[in-house]
């Protein structure tokens, strides 16, 4: 994870950006404190233990499960559906989100905070469908964590939201061990990397609530075994939700967009809204 390897070492702000409609955004920019999690690679190894990193690693992840338990019960006094959306990079996360957030944009509504290390290209794409969108650029950190998606959404009109959807940072590793406040932990897995993805990064997949196979127009030029590459998601998530889906082509897209209207009505229902 990345508290043993040193990725989250940021020596570069954490950004955060609102995108407006017209494409106007604001600026905010965080240095991390120094009781963040940056000192943890003074590793400290006796007898041949590690030690001192599990309890470091230990105290990183239990305060932002304290954050993210505080995220969700936020969200819900919102009324809020919150997705946290997880892929490598690739696997056309962005364009499965701006496909849903453009045919649904009518019935749903839906904002959006993403995180990228670099750019707020996915920021702009997805305020141009439709969303209102926050850009977090966390520089060298491979992941998002609840507090700084809890500054992003202080730049929302939550108030105003069906469905908050998270774009995580691209990666199928450290992100999984990060709870941001979310309902639904959603994977994605493109025909085009392998039906053995599921089975390399476990982790990930097991703490789906749904997973989406995306880019499945192009699964027969690929040579994706679809058979294969399901089996390999029930065996190691039985329990997620599966949808086959093309973001490009819209094939599969009106089932996923069925289950989200589903759950929120299920939602609202338990909260009494509506």
């Amino acid at each position: 994870m990345c508290q043993d390897c040193g990725c989250s070492d940021i020596t570069s702000e954490i950004g955060i950006h609102s995108h407006t409609h017209n494409g106007e955004h604001q600026h905010e920019h965080h240095h991390e404190n120094g009781d963040h999690h940056h000192h943890h690679h003074q590793l400290v190894v006796e007898n041949g233990t590690t030690a001192k990193t599990v309890t470091i690693t230990q105290s990183i992840l239990q305060k932002n499960d304290r954050l993210a338990e505080r995220n969700r019960g936020y969200f819900a006094a919102k009324g809020l559906l919150v997705l946290n959306i997880l892929s490598s990079p690739g696997s056309g996360k962005t364009a499965f989100l701006e496909k849903t957030i453009t045919d649904l944009k009518e019935r749903v509504k839906i904002g959006v905070i993403v995180g990228d290390l670099e750019t707020d290209n996915d920021a702009h794409r997805l305020g141009h469908a439709g969303a209102p969108a926050v850009q977090i650029t966390t520089g060298t950190a491979c992941h998002l964590e609840a507090d700084m998606v809890a500054r992003a959404a202080q730049k929302l009109d939550l108030d105003a939201l069906d469905v908050l959807i998270i774009e995580n940072v691209g990666n199928l590793v450290c992100p999984a061990a990060y709870d941001l406040g979310e309902n639904w932990r959603v994977v994605l897995l493109s025909v085009t990397e392998g039906e053995d993805k599921p089975l390399k990064y476990p982790t990930m997949f097991k703490s789906a609530q749904v997973v989406i196979v995306n880019k499945i127009d192009i699964a027969e030029v690929v040579g994706f075994d679809r058979e294969k590459a399901l089996h390999n998601i029930r065996r190691v998530a039985p329990d997620a939700v599966i949808f086959e889906v093309s973001a490009r082509t819209g094939t599969g897209m009106e089932q996923w967009y069925a289950y989200l209207e589903a759950q929120m009505a299920e939602k609202e229902s338990l909260l009494g809204i509506g």
